[in-house]
């Protein structure tokens, strides 16, 4: 793991980010982590925390731009415009 590195996590899928928080989060947790190693993966786990956020965001917006047909069933999305 590339704890002191958060230029690779805008690359991480949500399921990814999600496991290594939830890692991150175990080993604070448990305690046994020295306090600069506990800084250093503290900050990595806000960066990961802020990439599912916008991930989640992201899927929300998607899910808001469903189109529907006449009949109130749903005919495809809209592209999404993020900007």
């Amino acid at each position: 793991m590339t704890e002191n590195k958060t230029d690779d996590i805008a690359a991480l899928s949500f399921e990814k980010a999600l496991e290594e928080l939830e890692s991150i989060v175990k080993r604070l947790e448990d305690g046994r982590v020295p306090l600069e190693e506990s800084v250093a993966i503290y900050e990595r786990g806000e960066a990961l925390k802020r990439r599912c956020e916008d991930l989640l965001r992201q899927a929300e917006a998607r899910v808001e731009k469903i189109t529907l047909d006449a009949a109130g069933k749903p005919k495809g999305t809209e592209p999404l415009d993020i900007g």
